[in-house]
């Protein structure tokens, strides 16, 4: 669509508030304005558009199908003018550091070491940015980036922090041995990331090494992002393929146990690293990719410690 065509910005901020607030009541608060305000800029804006964003019920608003897929959008471009906006804006508030990385390194990885960093920096603010795109780091305001890559493809001066391991993972209750053979696999739910762009995260893969006879499982359940394959995976819903940097925290405290040893051979080429937006980075954004350093080298070290097959592919890169 032509820039000269697109709806006034004005109207996409309310259809934005609706959508986030799902109430035109509590919209009209956010932008301070009338509720009948907020109401005539949805309906031009569905106007402009020729299609119904929401269904109207008694007390109760919906996305229409159209409605949820510019929300998607619309919500997302929003909170990026919001971010940058409020950076250029002068103020006495404390800026941020803005971390990004994948939905799945970010909520197995990041966030539960996130404590650990304010007991250590209570004055830096950190911001995450989970995103499964490759986000432009200076286009989009962000400081650091944690990206899974090969060594040929990161930018220069990315900083290693570890090497990526695969290890099946289950939850305890379910006693699952080991996968060495077809017999046991029939028995047993298989948890898929479906993700054909990394078949070392398949169970394709896997299956094939076990013998020329296709292996079919109990049952397959397959999710679009990889802490959901975790998240059921502890719920006891059946055997994930482990990202062992990712789920060694589980296994050390006994959430999850590994069915077979890791294998560190399919994934040798990628690994995760830390990438910086400037060459001199501010002192607070300094302090968290230190941070992040130390708490991947102690990640790497208790793995190796721990001995065992499983552990043993999570070594440094």
């Amino acid at each position: 669509m032509p820039l000269v065509r697109m709806a006034a910005l004005d109207l996409v901020r309310g259809f934005v508030a609706v959508g986030r607030r799902m109430s035109i009541t509590l919209a009209a608060q956010d932008l301070c304005v009338t509720q009948s305000a907020v109401s005539r800029q949805v309906h031009a804006l569905e106007e402009r558009l020729g299609v119904r964003l929401f269904v109207r019920g008694y007390r109760s608003i919906a996305f229409t199908p159209e409605g949820a897929r510019l929300f998607r959008t619309a919500d997302a471009s929003i909170q990026q003018l919001q971010d940058a906006m409020g950076a250029l804006a002068p103020s006495g508030d404390r800026v941020p550091v803005t971390v990004t990385a994948t939905i799945g390194v970010a909520s197995l990885w990041l966030l539960p070491r996130l404590t650990r960093f304010q007991q250590r920096h209570p004055d830096v603010d950190v911001r995450i940015a989970a995103n499964n795109r490759v986000l432009d780091l200076r286009t989009e305001g962000i400081d650091l980036a944690i990206r899974y890559s090969r060594q040929d493809a990161v930018p220069a001066g990315a900083m290693a922090l570890f090497g990526e391991a695969v290890v099946p993972v289950a939850h305890p209750a379910l006693r699952v041995g080991p996968l060495a053979s077809p017999r046991g696999v029939p028995a047993h739910v298989l948890l898929e990331y479906d993700d054909p762009g990394r078949p070392w995260l398949q169970w394709a893969d896997r299956l094939a090494v076990l013998g020329p006879a296709p292996v079919r499982p109990r049952g397959v359940l397959r999710f679009n992002q990889y802490d959901q394959v975790i998240q059921a995976a502890l719920a006891g819903q059946g055997i994930a393929l482990g990202r062992l940097p990712l789920v060694a925290p589980m296994l050390d405290d006994g959430r999850l146990v590994a069915i077979d040893a890791a294998d560190n051979t399919v994934a040798a080429r990628h690994a995760y690293w830390l990438v910086a937006s400037s060459d001199e980075p501010r002192d607070d954004v300094r302090t968290v990719m230190q941070w992040i350093r130390d708490e991947a080298r102690s990640a790497a070290r208790r793995a190796r410690a721990a001995g065992g097959g499983a552990r043993r592919g999570a070594a440094s890169v």
